[in-house]
């Protein structure tokens, strides 16, 4: 087909149209073309790549520290009181062996109040095990180490703490802290933990509260058994399907148990992540109006201009469809060449600013200090594809303009 193309007339002369006299004015309008174009690609292709890129670094956060899927008791309620979930090797073992599952780890979180000389702080302690994936937290630790959590012995007195509460509470690695519990209607019990590090995740709903120690602690507290746990935590690599996963874990567990997803427990920051897809689908679309009406002004221009070559090639015996033909082929030239120099810029920005970090954000309002950018060649794909296809439909209306040029008073036009 683009060897017919090609080796059509059409393509010859729309190949050859050019700027002829120092009067036209399709040369600047022709230049305003490329620059739109090659603009609004590259908009969209910088808008997708930011949007895409801060919804999956928000989502990494929040599943990082609170694990995308969770089995809890059926019974559960709001509060941070949890409830005991027995877990037997039966269990684990069906976890374990869930398409789409590739970690499971078993955690506990309970609520109490961290006391320091001078300050005091309502906070909650989560549990974890020795088995407990710290990929996350290590890779958002600002000083010290990770704490170290033994199978069997005595509960490790070492803790992680966030970097606001470590500087609201004026605490430091190495520094001891003693934490008050209140368990039914038993008095106060204290837990005396070592702080080993110190890490910032950037999300307030994680850094204001949650301290992480060993999960033997908890258990002693609550006087569970060591087969008992407040959550199963599982982590999976496949979000896109997490409601499908959770929906087939429901029928497998047992009847006193239920399964919760990040996103039923953190609605707010997923609704909000979501909004940003309407942001993005209405730069989308005014970019490729924009492009598209710039195209059709320039195709009605180059028409205008060359009035003079319809009429001479309608006298020499073109039809409608080939004039036609010829405008689109220079058209379609225009369209190619302004999304080539979209592509550089929209793509360059992304290595630039993936590289470099060039554009910052304020953490405290948007949970990372820089401007995350992620693109996939799918994406760049269909934005050419789009934008190429919805210019050129959207100039197939005007060229029927042609038509109307008689050759006798075309052939006399100046």
């Amino acid at each position: 087909m683009w060897k017919n193309i090609i080796l059509s007339f059409e393509y010859f002369i729309a190949k050859r149209i050019r700027p002829g006299r120092s009067t036209s004015y399709s040369g600047p309008v022709v230049r305003i073309a490329y620059v739109s174009i090659a603009l609004g690609l590259a908009l969209m292709i910088i808008s997708v790549a930011i949007v895409v890129g801060f919804k999956h670094s928000i989502s990494q956060k929040v599943t990082g520290f609170a694990a995308p899927l969770k089995v809890i008791p059926y019974d559960k309620n709001n509060s941070l009181e949890e409830q005991p979930l027995s877990v037997t090797p039966e269990l684990l073992n069906l976890l374990k062996h869930t398409p789409g599952i590739t970690h499971v780890q078993l955690t506990a979180q309970k609520a109490g109040v961290l006391k320091t000389k001078n300050q005091i702080q309502g906070v909650v302690l989560k549990g974890v095990g020795p088995n407990y994936n710290w990929q996350f937290l290590k890779q958002n630790l600002t000083k010290g180490r990770l704490p170290q959590i033994s199978i069997e012995g005595k509960a490790s007195n070492e803790v992680l703490i966030s970097k606001k509460l470590a500087d609201r509470l004026e605490i430091s690695i190495g520094d001891a802290v003693r934490i008050w519990f209140i368990s039914g209607t038993s008095h106060a019990r204290g837990r005396k933990l070592t702080v080993t590090g110190i890490y910032d995740t950037g999300l307030d709903e994680f850094d204001n509260r949650y301290l992480v120690g060993d999960i033997k602690h908890i258990r002693k507290l609550n006087g569970w058994k060591t087969n008992q746990t407040g959550s199963i935590e599982l982590l999976t690599n496949n979000m896109q399907h997490l409601n499908k996963i959770a929906y087939s874990l429901y029928h497998t567990v047992p009847f006193n148990m239920t399964v919760e997803t990040v996103l039923d427990e953190y609605p707010e920051i997923y609704n909000w992540l979501n909004l940003l897809d309407t942001n993005v689908i209405v730069i989308l679309v005014l970019m490729t109006l924009v492009a598209g009406i710039t195209m059709v002004s320039t195709l009605f221009i180059l028409i205008i201009e060359r009035t003079n070559m319809v009429g001479v090639l309608k006298a020499l015996g073109a039809t409608n469809i080939s004039i036609r033909k010829i405008f689109l082929y220079k058209a379609a030239d225009i369209v190619g060449k302004g999304i080539l120099w979209g592509n550089v810029a929209g793509i360059g920005f992304y290595f630039l600013q993936d590289k470099f970090h060039i554009f910052k954000l304020d953490a405290q309002s948007y949970y990372i200090s820089y401007v995350p950018v992620e693109l996939h060649l799918t994406y760049v794909v269909l934005l050419n594809l789009s934008t190429f296809v919805v210019c050129l439909l959207m100039l197939v209306v005007p060229s029927f303009s042609i038509t109307r040029i008689m050759p006798a008073k075309a052939l006399r036009y100046e």
